[in-house]
């Protein structure tokens, strides 16, 4: 029987759990942060792509992701901003100079991971037509409540994504302590989040193209 208006509860959690282990922008990004920042950067940048989960979740609640399919440039627009972006944060960590032997990396504040994830989550066109296609799959049309039933779902997903993140962050913590006596394997890992980036920005920019 529906809970809340939704669907097949068990299968709905086991579904965002498998969106969320899915290695994406975010997923990098988290693991920077909390590599470079710790426990506290790790959980900014939690907080940054939470709510940009949420805005998405709003946005294509609202009607505004059916707007951008009905107009391709504005969607298109949107895609190559939020492409650019991923390029320029990765080209960022490949251009980050190397931190001399014994010196630690400097210090970056819990509110530029915050700033930054947000914007890596919300800059994300795709992310807002997967909600418009993934919440419908599990609402009851019959038992659902409107609002409520979307606001339930939403919450769902934000406890998930910080049970999962969790795992994530103490997991980075742990390996960044156990490389912290090996600065090149360091360098070498940022790079390759930085590669990362822009080739998932790169991808979105010419999807769709």
């Amino acid at each position: 029987m529906p809970w809340m208006g939704i669907n097949d509860l068990g299968t709905f959690v086991v579904a965002v759990i498998l969106f969320l282990m899915l290695p994406g922008p975010g997923t990098f990004t988290l693991l920077t942060a909390t590599a470079r920042g710790g426990v506290r950067a790790g959980y900014a940048t939690l907080a940054g792509l939470m709510l940009g989960d949420q805005i998405l979740i709003a946005i294509a609640a609202t009607g505004v992701a059916a707007l951008l399919q009905a107009h391709p440039l504005l969607f298109a627009g949107l895609r190559y901003v939020g492409a650019a972006y991923l390029i320029w944060v990765g080209i960022n960590l490949l251009r980050e100079p190397t931190a001399a032997a014994g010196e630690a990396a400097p210090l970056q504040h819990g509110r530029r991971w915050f700033r930054q994830a947000l914007l890596v989550g919300v800059l994300n066109p795709k992310a807002i037509l997967f909600y418009m296609a993934f919440f419908p799959l599990f609402i009851d049309p019959v038992r659902q409540r409107g609002a409520l039933t979307l606001a339930t779902m939403a919450v769902l997903i934000a406890l998930l994504s910080v049970g999962w993140c969790s795992v994530l962050i103490f997991g980075g913590q742990f390996i960044a302590r156990r490389l912290a006596g090996y600065p090149r394997v360091g360098v070498w890992l940022r790079r390759a989040v930085g590669v990362c980036l822009v080739v998932f920005g790169v991808r979105l920019g010419l999807d769709g193209a």
